[in-house]
């Protein structure tokens, strides 16, 4: 049975005014849309920080970690002959071969343990912003025994740019009757500042001819290969199936930055959803809110019900007018909700309200990135909590018995 939108639209908006007999209903109808605004506001902020929050660490760790990274299971079969056959089939994405070892840098009385790298220093520009800006200031020394250390570790080691950092080796030489660890005085030629004191201070660059040098390395025989691509998810496939095909698949590891910190950003990702869910509830409750208000209208207006029964209103009229009140009330607040969002997200991007420290959090700014996605996932659940919430209240004005009520008035 189709039913009468003209006789529908007019009794919902006579519903909607405010009532001077009933205010608490007109009250109650208010909280709930103040609620799922605020609900909305607060989940479009929270999940914009959080994104955020998580692509900043991500860009940080991608930067130090590289996107690819292929690692031997032994010794030779990482060499200059599959960094070309690599280049050669993959033309887009850029290759740095390393050398790696553990050391301990000494100053006066400061030590402290790092990584040292061995790489050219032109190919290591084209795949590490960072270190390609440390490169820029460097003393442009041509010694081979030249360094790129971490502002944090040169400042916890009291030295400078231009003066030796001494380097202890596991490595031991003989000395008279007996051995020491190896040493090295390097010079300290540039510093880079990643954002992260943990990398600042751990990490260690010098040239490839350092390592030939003073560990014996041999040339064209590397610990592994630094690799940048612009779709790293999708390269990974691809240079393991050309691993398989070159029966290198056992003697090399190939690793993504997200594989290095898969736990970190799953923790992160758990809270995100955990976030999501916890700040719905604040929608839930303001959706309460709507069945109460609902309920109060249905109560106070049953004689009204049951005269327009009376006079032909179907069930299907009845329950359409008080469904799409509560639709309103809910659609109303969740588009007010959506405009404070985008405002609030603009104020935090633009000023500087919230103001973070860069010594804990590598980023100053507070970053917030709302994503298409979850912007479409809190408009839909938030629909769906406004549609639930008004379904029942509308089948109880819609099952109200006219003789009933009208016997009892």
């Amino acid at each position: 049975m189709k039913s009468n939108k003209n006789f529908v639209h007019k009794i919902i908006r006579h519903y909607l005014k405010y009532d001077r007999d009933n205010p608490f209903i007109f009250i109650s109808s208010l909280l709930a849309f103040l609620g799922i605004s605020a609900g909305v506001m607060v989940l479009m902020l929270a999940m914009g920080i959080m994104n955020g929050t998580q692509k900043e660490f991500q860009k940080r760790l991608f930067v130090m970690n590289y996107p690819l990274t292929i690692i031997p299971t032994s010794f030779n079969d990482v060499n200059q002959k599959l960094v070309e056959e690599l280049q050669e089939k993959f033309p887009d994405i850029r290759l740095s071969p390393y050398y790696t070892t553990q050391v301990i840098s000494k100053s006066g009385s400061n030590v402290n343990g790092s990584i040292l790298y061995g790489v050219d220093f032109d190919k290591e520009a084209k795949i590490n912003e960072v270190f390609a800006k440390a490169l820029k200031s460097t003393l442009s020394t041509k010694s081979k025994y030249r360094l790129i250390v971490g502002e944090t570790l040169i400042n916890e080691m009291g030295v400078y740019k231009g003066q030796k950092l001494t380097l202890y080796f596991s490595e031991q030489e003989a000395i008279g009757f007996g051995t020491m660890p190896l040493q090295k005085r390097f010079i300290i030629d540039s510093t880079f500042d990643s954002g992260l004191k943990a990398y600042d201070k751990a990490i260690i660059y010098t040239t490839q001819k350092a390592f030939h040098k003073v560990l014996k390395r041999p040339e064209g025989i590397y610990d592994g290969i630094h690799i940048y691509s612009k779709d790293a998810m999708s390269d990974i496939k691809k240079i393991k199936k050309f691993l398989v095909q070159n029966n290198l698949s056992n003697k090399v590891l190939i690793e993504g930055w997200w594989e290095q910190n898969s736990s970190f950003f799953a923790a992160m990702e758990m809270e995100k959803h955990a976030l999501f869910f916890v700040l719905l509830l604040i929608i839930i409750v303001a959706s309460l809110n709507i069945i109460s208000s609902l309920l109060m209208t249905v109560m106070s207006r049953r004689s009204e019900i049951a005269l327009m029964r009376t006079l032909g209103a179907t069930t299907l009229e009845i329950k359409r007018i008080f469904f799409k009140l509560g639709v309103i009330v809910g659609v109303s607040g969740i588009i007010v909700g959506t405009i404070l969002g985008f405002i609030g997200k603009w104020v935090l991007t633009t000023f500087d309200i919230i103001h973070l420290s860069a010594d804990v959090y590598g980023f100053s700014k507070l970053p917030v990135d709302l994503t298409v996605t979850d912007f479409i996932f809190i408009i839909i659940g938030t629909f769906v909590i406004v549609i639930l919430s008004s379904f029942y209240p509308a089948y109880k004005a819609s099952s109200t018995d006219p003789l009933t009520v009208l016997r009892n008035e």
